[in-house]
């Protein structure tokens, strides 16, 4: 009958919801209308060339598959917005609504606030914890990991990855954007690639990315082309050697040219002609780094959309006109061009919204 002298104590140990998701590689499908989901890769079995592939999102008839990523359940996805905020989710935040699932609007998933709207969709595996210090020449600075974004009036800005590891639930300023401008793109780079931008009016500019010196988040950016009165920019790439530029027209035009068809020269300058606006073509609406076998998706105001192969595009020297690619009704105009992200074709990564 002697009391216990032993003193049993309970610890409760803190278990958070991250713990409990298991870790696995997922496809994450973001549609053109701003629907979200994520599914297991293993739902999509492996298939020879010229396969049917199988139906990765269900999308009304206007909408359809704009990014798709393959990423881990730990990984991030961050949301580039037009104000120059970024907002950040884990992927297993995403829900997981099955192969011919819709997925639910990215309203519901982010906090967007009044007149905020997703510019660009970036996947990251990690956020670094704090950027470090090291220079170009540094073997670590590739590793370290870049943002570059660009504004619809000529600005550019390089920011470290690690900048972002600490957001909250509203987002956080990515990029200050000055009234009249707003965020049209962003990329991640290794510090080292090279930058494509191409305007409305037909001009366009290649540079190193190491013309732009890494800065921090509340900076608005250093100019990335000397704009004409009245013009802007309608698109960014993150290019190499080997790209073809697809360029595409108001009025349903476009052509492929070999990136390097543009000579590389210093950032700020006023660029070379992509493509010619005369009054067949009208202003161009959209540029696009693409393939042999990059799938193309073409969007008019009135909501005519058409699919077809790049290679359908003939390619072409930077003085052509191009070749119609739409064929639009009168008084109807070329609204947005994209690829189209598909499991069966193999494209995955980042992509801006063009429009």
């Amino acid at each position: 009958g002697d009391p216990r002298r032993t003193e049993i104590i309970v610890e409760q140990a803190e278990i958070k919801l991250e713990d409990l998701i298991a870790v696995a590689d997922v496809v994450i499908t973001f549609s053109h209308s701003g629907y979200m989901k994520r599914t297991p890769l293993s739902a999509y079995r492996q298939q020879g060339r010229g396969g049917k592939g199988r139906l990765g999102m269900r999308t009304r008839e206007e909408d359809f598959v704009e990014h798709l990523f393959i990423a881990s359940t730990h990984s991030y996805i961050l949301v580039f917005t037009n104000t120059g905020r970024v907002h950040w989710l884990k992927v297993y935040e995403i829900p997981d609504i099955g192969a011919a699932g819709r997925g639910k609007h990215i309203l519901n998933l982010v906090n967007l606030g009044s007149g905020e709207k997703a510019a660009a969709v970036v996947a990251v595996k990690e956020l670094p914890d704090e950027p470090k210090e090291v220079t170009v020449d540094d073997e670590a600075y590739a590793a370290e990991g870049y943002v570059i974004m660009a504004t619809r009036n000529g600005l550019i800005k390089k920011t470290r990855l690690a900048e972002f590891s600490n957001p909250n639930s509203r987002g956080i300023i990515a990029m200050a954007i000055e009234e009249g401008d707003e965020l049209i793109a962003a990329r991640l780079t290794s510090g080292r690639d090279g930058i494509f931008l191409a305007t409305h009016e037909g001009m366009a500019i290649r540079f190193p990315e190491s013309d732009v010196r890494d800065m921090g988040r509340a900076a608005y950016g250093v100019y990335a082309m000397d704009l004409e009165k009245g013009d802007y920019i309608v698109g960014m790439e993150i290019v190499g050697e080997k790209e073809l530029i697809l360029s595409v027209t108001e009025k349903g035009y476009g052509k492929r040219t070999a990136i390097t068809e543009y000579r590389v020269q210093s950032r700020a300058g006023k660029g070379v002609i992509n493509l010619k606006t005369v009054e067949r073509n009208g202003k161009v609406v959209g540029v696009l780094s693409v393939t042999d076998v990059s799938e193309v998706m073409l969007i008019s105001q009135q909501g005519k959309i058409t699919r077809l192969d790049s290679s359908e595009i003939r390619e072409s020297g930077r003085s052509a006109q191009g070749v119609r690619v739409i064929r639009l009704e009168e008084g109807d105009r070329l609204a947005a061009a994209c690829l189209v992200k598909s499991e069966a074709n193999g494209n995955s990564g980042p992509g801006e919204i063009v429009q």
